[in-house]
């Protein structure tokens, strides 16, 4: 049976990120992104510094934008906010890990930029609904290429940072995280059974804030890489229509 037998339309092809120094491609399968896992971010957030048990939102796999590059500022928010993130990249799996096991399961890492509606999402919190519309939608994902733990070692300090027009925007040191990676690991393997191809965002640290049509910026993350990208206009929405 031929895929047009078999389905009713044309499957998408998997998101895919490439790899430093390979020809082959990292798919992703599933992302997901943890909260407030710097004490300076929950601060500024009006969150509790210490190590309250982390909690976890996703993306969609195809909001994943390789190597950054220029996107139309999206639709239904006056706020799009950046947040710089290290992204552990998985190449195995499994449910209920302790953290010592979790190591294993890291094929690489990636610089990643949690793009956020902020405005939405600040609507969402205080009707107690979820955040889905302001952190799961198109393109807001940027993340650079995977390098391979083999080449980059498992990088538990080291600068990351993020610039918007040149201006520094957001500087910390990974050795800040609230929960290292293995730890985020455990806990979110609890929760749902991790496996290959899973990108997991650790986390961003203070000083979130704006862009507008027309800023590039860069993030940074020391012996890891770098991705850089541009904010375009707003694409022209098409017109709503009453039935």
């Amino acid at each position: 049976m031929t895929d047009c037998e078999r389905y009713v339309f044309d499957r998408a092809s998997r998101p895919t990120l490439p790899v430093v120094g390979l020809t082959g491609l990292f798919p992703v399968r599933r992302v997901y992104c943890v909260g407030r896992n710097y004490a300076s971010h929950a601060r500024e957030m009006g969150g509790d510094p210490d190590r309250e048990a982390p909690f976890f939102f996703s993306k969609p796999a195809d909001a994943v934008v390789p190597m950054g590059g220029a996107m139309p500022y999206p639709p239904a928010t006056h706020e799009l906010h950046h947040e710089v993130e290290l992204v552990l990249a998985l190449d195995a799996g499994g449910a209920s890990l302790a953290p010592e096991r979790c190591r294993d399961l890291i094929y690489g890492y990636a610089v990643g930029v949690d793009l956020t509606r902020r405005q939405l999402q600040r609507e969402a919190k205080a009707a107690g609904r979820p955040w889905d519309m302001a952190k799961g939608f198109d393109r807001s994902a940027p993340c650079s290429a995977v390098a391979r733990f083999q080449d980059v070692g498992h990088p538990r300090s080291g600068a990351i940072g993020l610039s918007v027009n040149d201006e520094v925007r957001q500087a910390a040191d990974l050795a800040d995280l609230v929960w290292s990676p293995e730890e985020t690991l455990s806990h979110l393997s609890q929760l749902v059974e991790l496996a290959a191809g899973d990108l997991v965002f650790t986390g961003t640290p203070a000083g979130v804030g704006p862009m507008l049509p027309g800023d590039r910026y860069r993030a940074w993350i020391e012996g890891v890489g770098e991705v850089e990208g541009r904010v375009l206009p707003p694409m022209e929405q098409p017109a709503a229509t009453v039935s």
